[in-house]
């Protein structure tokens, strides 16, 4: 029998709920590499998802705390779209993505892990890539380690967009 190790995973279980919104913390910490973060914008960042449901899952977050849509600005919605384009361009460029799961859960009842703060999730998807791990043991395997994918992905960010 083989064994799957996710060792990440025990310290999101036994961490809880922050006080504090991650969102806002961490942009304001000089430590992207330690946060995760690849691209900061002028009104928004990327950031790869800690818990990935796939190999370079990433968020698009505005600086602003907004809970939806209605508290952010024309010029906050449309550089999130933007970093959203380019954040397809680099998963598939580097990761050969072939389609994406590109999202916003808007609310606890929308399931919204982090539900007082926007953000849009941008999921590299590819043709079989679902297998019976998740139907059967509910457990995805992510076949490249989060600070390998951090590495590959960060200078692709910091070039000017084509």
């Amino acid at each position: 029998m083989k064994q799957l190790w996710a060792p990440w995973r025990l310290e999101y279980i036994l961490e809880g709920n922050p006080d504090e919104c991650i969102f806002c913390v961490k942009p304001k910490e000089d430590k992207d590499r330690d946060n995760l973060i690849l691209f900061r914008g002028k009104q928004t960042f990327i950031i790869m998802n800690l818990y990935p449901y796939a190999n370079g899952h990433l968020m698009i977050v505005p600086y602003q705390h907004a809970e939806n849509f209605s508290g952010l600005s024309d010029e906050v919605l449309l550089e999130l779209m933007l970093l959203t384009r380019k954040s397809e361009a680099v998963l598939k460029r580097l990761l050969s993505a072939q389609g994406f799961n590109i999202g916003i859960n808007l609310g606890k009842a929308a399931g919204a892990g982090i539900d007082e703060h926007i953000h849009i999730h941008i999921v590299p998807r590819w043709t079989g890539d679902t297998n019976f791990m998740p139907v059967l043991a509910e457990t995805k395997v992510i076949p490249q380690h989060i600070w390998v994918t951090y590495d590959l992905l960060m200078p692709f960010f910091r070039e000017e967009p084509s």
